[in-house]
């Protein structure tokens, strides 16, 4: 089961990968003005829909590049015009594409003012970039950087944006020079560009709108098979979760071993436990420092401890008296939160992980000892799946090489490197698979960004990872390659948790308060997963 679908509101395509899909309707029969026509005409009543009052109020001015996306806004501006709305155009370019000239032409012979001066930055009108498209590669150059500089200043807001707002790469999400349009709204034509959704891009788009075309669904097949996902908040509800038995007892509905926190960071356990409380998970070990198992029985007296975490000088855990885990008792091992510095007691459990053949979850302090251990190649040994959590800095200290490039590249290539799941942590979350698959999220609110939120989707990462392997052992399709759309799932649900939790406490969220919602959603959820 692909999840989500291959449909256009959930790929994300490259700009290499838009337009061979446009050549191919081209290669069809279908004229390019036709597809024009289409697109714009549907930008056009998107704008004249969402926009109506800053049109009418200030009208517009239409930014025209050299190319197709000019073209695209001159047939914006030609509808704007013909539905009463005062438009302007300005175009820096001396040469235009034939098909873009045209449009031009018509659109002065109608009587569309073309301003031959720079325009105002703080003028009245709804700016609609239509400078580059997708195809930018250099810096728009130093006019138009200040002038998109300047309207920004001026006018924060009143500026949208067809398909990537000038200065942006589509593929990257990076910028290509030093500045670029601060869109308010972003029309993605089409598909949705991979660029769009990248961190380093989430200021520049604003709200991110795609314009359907009503792509053949043969051609929308045609992508490759590593096309990336985007996950949005609706998808949760067909997300691809083994079902669970009603009649299983506790044991057979996950089974989780959580090793985390140290005198250091005694918070990064509890709250890894309480996000483990929320996956629903049925048996709960946790291995914990003193400070926290000797109160941890109040909060959480499901969780059944095991002997406390030794301590080393600087305050690390210790894990040298950790028993081994035991494949007919564990399904999943979380190890990480909160343990601190490496200690080179571990040698012998890191031995027993690599055989252990349940799902191992590395996150935080255990990916930091990892790396200053044998890093990807312990990986790619290991007998059973793995799924590592890192953010940024915790990545490149595994994949040094791999740091410069965009996360949904960077993910993938761990991914296949060391043939686990990763999830790279950002506003929005990559998760790539060792089979190439990528998934990356949509929507996410960053006042939830806390010191601990991580630990929290570790733990209930882990503890639905548990779950998913009880139920997928019987049919003996535990893999990486099949786990890892349910780390996807995890990482979508933890989000629409902190959605939720700051739709309510706006700032005031906590890791605490999203692991709570996180709870009120299981529930919810796994009534449901049992009624299938």
């Amino acid at each position: 089961m692909t999840w989500p679908r291959n449909d256009a509101d959930h790929l994300l395509v490259t700009s290499a990968a838009m337009v061979a899909l446009e050549n191919s309707l081209f290669e069809s029969g279908l004229p390019v003005e036709a597809l024009m026509e289409k697109a714009a005409l549907a930008v056009s009543r998107r704008l004249l829909e969402k926009h109506d009052v800053a049109l009418r109020g200030g009208g517009a001015l239409v930014l025209v590049g050299p190319g197709h996306n000019g073209g695209d806004g001159l047939v914006v501006a030609r509808e704007l015009h013909l539905a009463g709305i005062p438009t302007a155009i300005w175009s820096p370019f001396k040469h235009h594409k034939p098909l873009t000239a045209a449009h031009l032409r018509h659109g002065q012979w109608l009587g569309i003012r073309r301003l031959e001066r720079l325009p105002d930055a703080a003028g009245p009108e709804l700016w609609i970039d239509a400078l580059l498209g997708i195809g930018q590669v250099r810096p728009p150059g130093a006019e138009i950087e200040t002038l998109l500089r300047g309207r920004e200043h001026a006018r924060p807001g009143q500026l949208v944006a067809l398909d990537v707002p000038t200065g942006l790469c589509a593929d990257s999400g990076r910028l290509t020079g030093v500045h670029a349009a601060r869109a308010g709204t972003t029309y993605a034509i089409g598909l949705i560009k991979q660029g769009l959704v990248q961190d380093s891009a989430l200021a520049w788009v604003g709200e991110l709108v795609r314009v359907d075309l009503g792509l053949p669904a043969a051609l929308i097949e045609s992508l490759p098979a590593s096309t990336a996902h985007v996950l949005w908040p609706s998808d949760r509800s067909s997300a691809p979760w083994p079902g669970l038995s009603p009649e299983l007892g506790k044991y057979g509905r996950g089974r989780l071993l959580v090793v985390a926190g140290s005198a250091r960071y005694p918070g990064a356990a509890a709250l890894a436990v309480a996000g483990a409380s929320a996956s629903g998970c049925g048996s709960l070990r946790a291995a914990l420092p003193p400070e926290v198992s000797k109160g941890l029985w109040q909060q959480a007296p499901h969780v059944l401890l095991e002997p406390p975490l030794g301590a080393d000088a600087d305050g690390s855990a210790n894990l040298a008296a950790l028993a081994a885990p035991q494949p007919d008792r564990l399904d999943a091992v979380l190890l990480g939160p909160g343990l601190g510095a490496s200690s080179a007691a571990d040698e012998a459990l890191w031995a027993q992980l690599q055989a252990f053949p349940g799902l191992l979850v590395l996150d935080a302090d255990g990916l930091n000892r990892l790396a200053a251990r044998e890093g990807p190649p312990w990986l790619k040994g290991r007998s059973g799946p793995t799924w590592i959590t890192p953010h940024r800095h915790e990545f490149q200290r595994l994949f040094p090489d791999l740091s410069d490039q965009p996360p949904l590249k960077a993910a993938a290539t761990a991914a296949g490197r060391s043939q686990v799941a990763v999830l790279l942590k950002g506003a929005r979350t990559v998760v790539a698979g060792p089979d190439g698959k990528r998934w990356q999220l949509g929507a996410a609110d960053g006042r939830a960004a806390r010191t601990g939120l991580g630990d929290v989707l570790a733990g209930f990462a882990a503890g639905c990872g548990a779950r998913a392997v009880a139920a997928l052992r019987s049919h003996g399709a535990v893999s990486n390659e099949s786990l890892a759309p349910l780390l996807a799932a995890a990482a979508l649900d933890h989000a629409c948790a902190g959605l939720a939790a700051t739709r309510r406490l706006g700032n005031g969220t906590t890791p605490m308060a999203v692991a709570d919602q996180l709870t009120n959603e299981g529930i919810k959820t796994q009534q449901n997963q049992e009624m299938l």
